[in-house]
């Protein structure tokens, strides 16, 4: 596996990639997201973990782009489950229903894949090959009740 990439932020607001050796920018640590690669943002001046807030600004700017994925609604809703008592509960649902949904969607494009993969004369085929099965097992059936009885 590897090694998770620490991008430093700077005081004057530049994300620096020490894998990389450059200056990235949101963007590109979208990118990073996109492609699944383990990160981890440290403020340079405190050392604390500022990921979060560094995911949360690219959640705002892709928001504040043409088509959000959250209405007013949602957000409303996300605001009045910070309270103590349901915080830790709407967490665990949150993440639950988004891994979820990813796997439906991965288990969905994957065979969308294996369909797609194949050229449409090979699925013809599988699709002849089954209705032949089909048909010879029908014939048995018929057949076999129509043998003289002993």
């Amino acid at each position: 596996m590897a090694e998770e990439r620490i991008i430093k932020k700077y005081p004057n607001r530049r994300l620096y990639d020490t894998t990389q050796s450059c200056y990235i920018t949101l963007s590109d640590v979208r990118d990073l997201v996109l492609a699944e690669t383990s990160f981890k943002v440290i403020d340079r001046q405190s050392g604390d973990d500022i990921t979060r807030s560094i995911l949360l600004q690219i959640i705002m700017e892709q928001e504040s782009g043409g088509q959000p994925l959250f209405s007013a609604d949602i957000l409303e809703q996300f605001i009045r489950n910070y309270s103590d008592t349901t915080r830790k509960g709407f967490m665990e649902y949150m993440e639950q229903s988004v891994g979820l949904f990813t796997s439906q969607q991965t288990a969905m494009q994957e065979q969308m894949h294996k369909v797609l993969a194949g050229t449409p004369l090979d699925t013809w085929m599988k699709v002849g090959e089954q209705n032949m099965q089909t048909w010879q097992k029908m014939r048995e059936s018929i057949l076999g009740n129509l043998k003289p009885k002993k």
